[in-house]
């Protein structure tokens, strides 16, 4: 006799699995303010992936009444600073699920409260709004590019005037040179991963194209800055953009320089001078460096020394670029100034080096600047 067996298969229903769409925050090198795209439609169950690019970005979520500020109970992805030298492979995401098909509303917070802020140039994005009407994406943006234009209007007032009458300009240390106002700053605690062994959280100044505070690697990067040379007033490069653990190392050429740390607002003096209290400047001494053999520096006679600094020879670490406070504006405040302190200033003793360099390393992401103090005797 044959046993009969009867099979029963079980049908389970199959999980549906949701689409996955993927959103550029900036573009791979970091050079424009938006998302890519900047709209799209989701369902249910769907992932909204967010890939953040260089230079420092936020996933943010608003409403469409006030675009430019976080929603009660809204996603928040906090700040991703991202090197730019990173590889795409290795730059951090952040995912939003699609819970229901109502309009979501993102913004990127860096710089916000301010005229630099992302979102008042139009840095939004949005799920699911409607392409046409009142709640369009176009009016979304169109509110958010209010908000920036509101806050610039509102900076350039309270520059120029305060309640009452009374002057609110900012001006430089001495003379009546106009200044620009403070770029805003982000404190940010973020965890900072190196390596597969080396994790730690660090707390950071962030600002409009602030620099990651990740370190290039364990021993960081070295960039050197050539001071002066043959009719050279000027540092090579007059900018550096350095991260944790880098190292500046400045080398003395022709004639007689030094690297001192100032301030924007008082480019041509060193920092604090005047206040023992307060943190001292950064400062390299003079260096006397000659000619070689086959180099001839010119010679000139002067009734008085020409202020270096006031011919615009000054040099910055992580200097805020994109903004009112740049490098140049920086550059722009000492030529203006003219060096016209000199006279002022007491100059250290020069020492009888041929040569010389002064390491500076990098332990933030905040800027420095530092200007050449002008030489009371040197080959001009």
């Amino acid at each position: 006799m044959f046993a009969s067996i009867s099979l029963s298969l079980t049908l389970l229903p199959l999980l549906a699995l949701g689409a996955v769409h993927d959103v550029q925050v900036s573009n791979t090198n970091g050079t424009v303010l938006e998302y890519s795209p900047d709209a799209l439609s989701a369902e249910v169950g769907d992932q909204v992936v967010f890939h953040f690019n260089p230079k420092n970005h936020t996933v943010s979520q608003s409403s469409f009444a006030s675009p430019c500020g976080l929603k009660d109970g809204g996603f928040h992805s906090g700040f991703m600073p991202v090197a730019a030298n990173s590889s795409v492979s290795s730059r951090p995401t952040f995912t939003v699920n699609v819970t229901d098909t109502d309009p979501i509303w993102v913004y990127c917070g860096q710089a916000a409260g301010t005229p630099e802020s992302h979102c008042g140039l139009g840095m939004v994005f949005a799920i699911n709004c409607p392409t046409s009407g009142t709640n369009s994406f176009a009016n979304f943006k169109a509110a958010a590019l209010a908000v920036g234009a509101s806050l610039s209007a509102a900076a350039a007032a309270s520059a120029t005037a305060a309640p009452g009458g009374a002057s609110n300009t900012l001006t430089a240390a001495y003379g009546d040179v106009t200044l620009p106002p403070v770029v805003s700053e982000t404190l940010v605690t973020i965890p900072i991963t190196l390596d597969s062994s080396s994790t730690w959280t660090t707390t950071y100044t962030s600002y409009v194209d602030s620099p990651a505070p990740t370190p290039v690697s364990p021993e960081g990067a070295v960039h050197t800055v050539v001071v002066g040379g043959p009719n050279k007033l000027f540092f090579d490069p007059d900018v550096v953009i350095a991260n944790p653990r880098d190292t500046i190392v400045f080398q003395f050429h022709q004639n007689n320089h030094s690297v001192t740390q100032s301030s924007f607002a008082d480019p041509c003096r060193p920092l604090n001078e005047g206040n023992p209290s307060a943190v001292q400047a950064l400062s390299s001494g003079f260096h006397p460096v000659s000619a070689n053999a086959t180099e001839f520096p010119t010679w000139n006679i002067t009734t008085s020394p020409k202020s270096h600094c006031g011919a615009g020879m000054v040099f910055a670490v992580n200097a805020i670029n994109g903004t009112s406070r740049s490098f140049s504006a920086f550059q722009s405040v000492a030529e203006q100034l003219n060096g016209t302190v000199v006279g002022a200033i007491s100059s250290p003793s020069a020492t009888s080096t041929t040569g010389g360099a002064l390491s500076l390393r990098a332990t933030s992401g905040a800027g420095i600047v530092v200007a050449l103090i002008a030489v009371a005797a040197s080959f001009l």
